[in-house]
């Protein structure tokens, strides 16, 4: 499971303070290695994956990672509790740090199968699958909901949600700041279009003391989360770090008070190197694994051209380390916008 690791320093212990959000498509295997490059203290999530796929397809597929990846959690899609609670016994044996039941995607697909932010309708079944979860391992249970959907939208229905789920045992909440508008809204629309409501997240704390509350949604610099987390938590930021992932390289000396893993793009990749060959031995495709590089330069003298020439040669038949190096020649080492601290 944990093959070719190269990894030699002591993994950080589980701590929501920071974290990337799951997100279907993106926070694959080679995004997380690469944001570990960039941050040890991150906690890292897996994309969603749902209990039918984990328990009637390719387990061990799904639950790859690397021991470098550490601390990672898996989230899990899914409404039986029987279900969830296989699916945390697993997480458990494929040493994961967190198992998060997802109750916050929008997408019709997972509506129709029960999943996602259709849940937070039915509190109950989720206090049931928590339940379930918790019975079958030790690993910490977490939730990732939204604030409502439409038609349970308002604060009463969001603290019935909480306390019902929290009766069950959760403890830790992780609530993107807006409701999930279930019909007429695309995914990608969700994630914009229904207002912001920090507010509300501030509130359940102060309501909740004893609870972890971590705030999700919208958060795209150091300062703001340095701002909420004088009351919360911890913060979860999705797109901005996938996006343009230098932005993680400050969390370790911004946020916990400690020394970056590296000091440059060009070094954070370079120590990708190993395990990108690795990777290739193995059959995975150069495109496979560049494209979640493709922000690393955003925004900076010779980015584009980084990211044209991995466009253009990555997906090429044999594209090796090579295409890779000669992208990063395309960005000069020496700039100074390439020394900034990031925000």
């Amino acid at each position: 499971m944990n093959q070719h690791d190269t990894w030699d320093r002591l993994q950080p212990t589980l701590n929501r303070r920071f974290s990337v959000a799951p997100m279907m498509d993106c926070t694959m295997q080679p995004y997380r290695y690469f944001a570990r490059q960039l941050s040890r203290r991150t906690l890292l999530y897996t994309e969603m994956v749902t209990t039918g796929a984990l328990i009637h397809g390719d387990t061990p597929r799904f639950l790859r990672h690397s021991a470098a990846e550490h601390p990672l959690a898996l989230q899990l899609g899914g409404s039986d509790a029987d279900e969830l609670g296989r699916c945390a016994a697993l997480a458990e044996e494929y040493g994961f740090d967190e198992v998060n039941l997802n109750v916050g995607c929008p997408s019709d697909r997972v509506q129709n199968n029960r999943i996602g932010a259709c849940l937070m309708g039915e509190p109950e079944t989720v206090a049931r699958g928590v339940a379930a979860m918790q019975a079958r391992t030790e690993l910490p249970v977490t939730v990732k909901s939204r604030i409502g959907i439409d038609g349970r939208e308002s604060w009463e229905d969001l603290c019935h949600f909480i306390e019902t789920v929290a009766a069950a045992g959760c403890r830790t909440f992780i609530i993107h700041a807006r409701i999930a508008i279930l019909e007429g809204l695309s995914p990608k629309q969700n994630r914009n279009v229904p207002p912001l409501q920090y507010g509300w997240v501030h509130a359940l704390k102060e309501r909740y003391p004893e609870l972890e509350i971590i705030l999700n949604g919208g958060i795209k610099t150091l300062a703001e989360c340095q701002s909420h987390l004088e009351t919360l938590d911890g913060v979860m930021l999705g797109r901005e770090p996938y996006q343009n992932p230098w932005l993680l390289s400050g969390v370790d000396p911004v946020l916990f008070g400690e020394e970056a893993p590296v000091t440059s793009r060009h070094e954070a990749l370079r120590r990708m190197l190993p395990w990108i060959e690795s990777e290739l031995e193995r059959g995975v495709f150069l495109s496979h694994i560049t494209r979640h590089l493709m922000g690393l330069f955003h925004g900076c003298p010779g980015g584009r051209r980084f990211r044209r020439h991995l466009t253009e040669n990555a997906t090429r038949p044999g594209a090796d380390l090579r295409v890779l190096e000669d992208a990063m020649a395309q960005v000069p080492e020496d700039h100074p916008a390439l020394l900034e601290e990031p925000a």
